[in-house]
């Protein structure tokens, strides 16, 4: 409603002005308008507070059917419900797994989850 050109509305400092989250909103809503085969997104959630980020990590599971989608994410509930989590410590992969593989093991991803989910 307020983006007068819709998707190609111009946000930024000389155009519409949107919050943080609501420019995330967008730019998601961009990519997959695109429908390229391979998706990146990087801290795709981060703006957003956890309700709206619930919803849009659904509506990213039902648009990554069919397509490679590469998540990075610090909020370990963005990317639970990948097909394959890569955990990373200082620039190294330093385990991998489903979410539940991992909680299984005392790991480096347990103790973030514990912590995350406090």
């Amino acid at each position: 409603s307020r983006l007068p050109d819709g998707y190609e509305t111009l946000v930024g400092e000389r155009a519409v002005k949107l919050s943080g989250g609501e420019k995330q909103r967008v730019a998601i809503a961009r990519v997959f308008l695109r429908n390229p085969p391979i998706v990146v997104l990087d801290e795709a959630t981060s703006a957003l507070d956890a309700a709206t980020e619930r919803d849009i990590v659904s509506s990213l599971r039902h648009l990554s059917d069919k397509r490679t989608t590469l998540v990075i994410a610090h909020r370990l509930s963005t990317v639970s419900d990948a097909d394959w989590i890569l955990v990373m410590d200082q620039g190294r992969i330093v385990e991998r797994g489903r979410h539940d593989q991992l909680l299984k093991a005392s790991s480096l991803y347990t103790a973030m989850w514990r912590q995350q989910s406090s």
